[in-house]
C-alpha cells in the first residue's frame, strides 16, 4: 500500500486552482490571464501548437518558471509556487532528465525516492523498469543510456513517487505500445487514488473520459476562460 493509498480519504479534498496567471519568457508573452481548477481524481490535459506554453505552464505550476501575475490555491490556501509544502506534494516531469550521468540507472532511481520519502519497493521498482522497457539497461550509468532510455526512467521516478500532483511534459514520447498502456494504467491508479494530474500530450491517453478534462492554450484566452472541455 502506497502513501497516496493510505491518504486516500485526505486526497479527496485535495484541489488546485489558478487564477489570472501571467507569464513573460525572454520578453515575450507566453500565458495571460489563465485560470484553472482541478479537484482530486481528475486529470488536465493541455493541448496547443508548438510554443503555445504548455511546457512552460507546467513550468509555472512547479515552480520552476516565475509568475508575472496570478494565484495559486492548493487546497484552498493561498500560496506561492515554491513554498516547501507545495513544493512536497508534487512530482515534475520536463524535458531534462535533472540525473547523474555518473551513476547508474537504479542509483539515479534509487537517490530521487530517498530525497522524495519513498520507501524502495523492488516490486514495484521492476515493475515499472519492465514495463517501459528499462531492466536491461538500468544497471547501465545513466550517462550511456540513450535520450529515450533517459525519459523512460525519468517517468518512472515519477511513477513511483507517490506525490499528489503530477505535472508531467508529454510522458508518452518515446514509448512504445506496452509503455504507453502502462502509462494509462499508472494514471488511471494514480486518480483513482485521489491524485491529480496536469499532463501535456499531443495523444489521447487511455482514460474514462470523466476524469479528464482538456484546456486548449492555442485558444484566445476568452475562449479558455469558458473552462475546460470534456475530452
Amino acid at each position: 500500500m502506497t502513501g497516496l493509498d493510505t491518504a486516500a480519504s485526505r486526497c479527496l479534498s485535495r484541489s488546485i486552482s489558478v487564477s489570472g496567471l501571467g507569464c513573460v519568457r525572454g520578453g515575450r508573452v507566453l500565458l495571460r490571464d489563465l485560470g484553472l481548477e482541478l479537484a482530486a481524481g481528475q486529470l488536465l490535459m493541455l493541448r496547443g501548437h508548438n510554443g503555445a506554453g504548455k511546457s512552460s505552464l507546467l513550468r509555472c505550476l512547479a515552480g520552476l518558471l516565475p509568475w508575472r501575475a496570478g494565484c495559486l490555491q492548493w487546497c484552498g490556501k493561498e500560496l506561492f509556487p515554491r513554498d516547501a509544502g507545495y513544493q512536497r506534494q508534487l512530482a515534475y516531469m520536463g524535458h531534462q532528465a535533472g540525473m547523474s550521468d555518473a551513476l547508474t540507472g537504479l542509483e539515479n532511481l534509487r537517490f530521487s525516492l530517498d530525497l522524495m520519502a519513498v520507501g524502495w519497493n523492488d516490486a514495484r521498482v521492476q515493475a515499472a523498469l519492465h514495463a517501459l522497457s528499462l531492466a536491461e539497461v538500468a544497471a547501465r550509468p545513466f550517462g550511456r543510456l540513450s535520450q529515450g532510455q533517459r525519459r523512460r526512467l525519468s517517468l518512472a521516478r515519477v511513477l513511483l513517487c507517490e506525490r499528489p500532483l503530477w505535472l508531467l511534459d508529454e510522458p508518452d514520447n518515446c514509448l512504445d505500445a506496452q509503455g504507453e498502456q502502462y502509462l494509462g494504467e499508472a494514471l488511471e491508479q494514480h486518480l483513482a487514488a485521489g491524485g491529480m494530474a496536469v499532463v501535456a500530450s499531443h495523444r489521447n491517453l487511455a482514460l474514462p473520459i470523466s476524469r479528464v478534462t482538456v484546456l486548449d492554450l492555442s485558444q484566445p484566452v476568452a475562449a479558455r476562460n469558458e473552462q475546460v472541455a470534456v475530452c
